[in-house]
């Protein structure tokens, strides 16, 4: 019975380990593997995003373009960071200071009404 008991628990009268909190069947924040990770081929793939100014080779960005400066402002007015639009640095930066001159003569809105 004593034996059966240790070789239950692994060592004399250590308890048994629990599951390590990153297995399977683990909850959204066990750690536990996803699919698209690294290791693992997930369902979902995600293209490169390629910087729309650089494909049409458009230079100047100019800030009287509401239609263009509108798809690189968020709802709420804020300018959209370069990970979400794929828009290469020298194109945002340029794109930034377009939009901030635009808001300055009342083209775009800092805000909304809220």
């Amino acid at each position: 019975m004593a034996e059966e008991n240790q070789a239950r628990t692994g060592e004399a009268g250590a308890p048994a380990p629990h599951p390590a909190p990153g297995g399977p069947g683990g909850g959204p924040r066990s750690g536990g593997p996803r699919p698209g990770g690294p290791g693992g081929r997930g369902k979902f793939f995600r293209r490169k995003k390629v910087c729309k100014f650089c494909t049409e080779k458009i230079d100047a960005i100019p800030y009287r373009d509401v239609r263009l400066l509108q798809q690189f402002v968020a709802e709420r007015g804020k300018i959209v960071p370069r990970r979400l639009t794929g828009v290469c640095t020298t194109h945002q930066r340029r794109l930034t200071r377009a939009i901030k001159q635009a808001r300055n003569i009342a083209l775009l809105p800092f805000a909304t009404q809220h």
